[in-house]
């Protein structure tokens, strides 16, 4: 029974929100694709609507399958925002660190991408969750 507890408490959330960022990343390309490749948009210009439209859509998916919303929605989105890009800032340094810094990771930066997007992840998660819940991993 603990086990069957553990599982429902741990990894169903996780696995419920790699589904939905999934599907928000597919969102998020093929919309970039869609802009670069028929739209002739540039690439710059593609990746920002592209990302845009995947946050967004990221937290609708969030909010509806996954998080008890514990907060008004306009706010938990601007956490979510915010967070976010945070993330994102935290993914790219970690990332140049790991090219640049570990010769390792210089030869091979689809892993340091792998490394990088595991380590993002958890942290998504849990300040997605703060965001929605207004709980972290040492609340109950």
């Amino acid at each position: 029974m603990r086990l069957r507890g553990y599982l429902k408490d741990f990894f169903i959330p996780k696995f419920k929100f790699a589904i939905t960022s999934s599907i928000a990343t597919a969102v998020d390309y093929s919309i970039y694709i869609s802009l670069t490749m028929m739209a002739h948009f540039t690439e710059t210009t593609s990746h920002a609507i592209s990302y845009t439209v995947g946050m967004v859509f990221n937290f609708l998916l969030q909010k509806k399958f996954i998080f008890e919303n514990n907060r008004k929605t306009g706010y938990a989105f601007i956490l979510s925002v915010i967070f976010s890009l945070i993330g994102w800032l935290l993914s790219q340094a970690v990332f140049n660190l790991l090219i640049h810094y570990v010769e390792f990771f210089s030869h091979y930066d689809l892993l340091a991408k792998v490394v990088v997007t595991a380590t993002i992840f958890l942290y998504n998660f849990y300040t997605k969750r703060f965001s929605f819940e207004k709980k972290m991993p040492w609340m109950k």
